[in-house]
């Protein structure tokens, strides 16, 4: 999508065309870092607790942390 975006701009498209592009850039990267924070919460995170390789009260501030982003 946003080479798509860059090509646009390239051939001087209307404003609303490459908003609307934009839009769809923009929509793309939120899926895209809403499913990463959920793999990682369902397997990075689980994985952490369930093998005891951090704390608790670690995992929980990862936790907290990553779900920021969401």
């Amino acid at each position: 999508h946003l080479a798509s975006v860059i090509t646009m701009l390239e051939q001087e498209r209307s404003c609303l065309d490459i908003a609307q592009q934009l839009q769809a850039v923009e929509s793309a990267v939120a899926n895209a870092k809403k499913i990463l924070v959920h793999d990682h919460i369902d397997h990075c995170l689980e994985h952490a607790v369930r093998d005891r390789i951090q704390s608790a009260d670690d995992t929980i501030r990862e936790f907290k942390a990553i779900t920021k982003y969401l």
